[in-house]
């Protein structure tokens, strides 16, 4: 079956524009749309989050569903003004977005409609990882039974014009982990390079408390694991100097919801 030619540019990928009087060339829409595609199919999104958008984000008739509201307003403010360099380091510049809640309130679904917003609106290249995965190779790549084909992983991490981390902070704590996630961030941070993270551990700067009624001693209480415990305190005062932090309403887990 013959592929249809875009009707803009006849299939030569350009049209005539007129500024000012003045005619030139200039890319037609349909060639941006095919690299924001390419772009897309490169990016590592998991098939279940595949088609993930904001418009497909649904809150009806859940408990908390205004702050829910908010929140997709956030995230889609979020993708419109994308990108927020020019005073970086400052409150208003801030490049990146993290979101933090409990499990199932849709952080990933929310994280992946970012960026795929952001790859359609800007056509820049941007990373998926699932964070275990991601330090499970690049630790790999430092080995040589490997063969140096996870070797990237790092270097991508680093470097990939957007970067999305799901789940950061789900791993078992090691100085090595600290050293790395650490490395990131502030290499990051320092290039003004957006993250896009989302996290289930809670930190006192989303209003989280550390404390709560102990499932095992009743009338006690026991200490929660924050993300500073997890990532270490300077990748956590990193990821809040570059990150518009945004906290998920208290919902029920969408999983369960959906078994019903």
């Amino acid at each position: 079956m013959a592929e249809a030619v875009c009707s803009k540019c006849g299939g030569t990928g350009f049209v005539v524009v007129e500024r000012g009087g003045v005619s030139g060339a200039q890319r037609c829409d349909c060639v941006l749309a095919e690299r924001a595609r390419r772009l897309e199919e490169n990016a590592g999104i998991p098939e279940l989050y595949r088609n993930a958008s904001l418009d497909n984000f649904v809150i009806d008739n859940v408990y908390g569903q205004q702050e829910l509201e908010w929140v997709k307003g956030q995230v889609a403010r979020f993708v419109a003004n994308f990108p927020i360099l020019e005073s970086f380091p400052y409150p208003n510049g801030k490049p990146g977005l993290l979101l933090i809640g409990e499990p199932g309130t849709g952080k990933t679904h929310l994280a992946v409609a970012a960026l795929r917003g952001i790859l359609a609106r800007t056509c820049r290249e941007g990373l998926f990882f699932d964070y275990q995965n991601l330090l499970d190779r690049i630790r790999a790549g430092y080995d040589p039974a490997s063969g140096g084909s996870d070797r990237e992983a790092y270097r991508a991490a680093l470097e990939t014009d957007v970067l999305l981390l799901d789940d950061l902070g789900a791993h078992r704590v090691t100085d090595w982990v600290l050293d790395t996630v650490t490395s990131i961030i502030t290499y990051r941070c320092n290039n003004r390079k957006p993250l896009i993270a989302t996290t289930n551990l809670p930190d006192t700067a989303a209003g989280d408390s550390m404390v709560r009624r102990s499932r095992e001693s009743p009338g006690g209480v026991e200490y929660r694991t924050s993300l500073a415990d997890v990532i270490g305190p300077r990748a956590r005062s990193r990821l809040f100097e570059m990150c518009h932090v945004v906290r998920m309403p208290l919902v029920e887990d969408y999983r369960i919801r959906k078994l019903r």
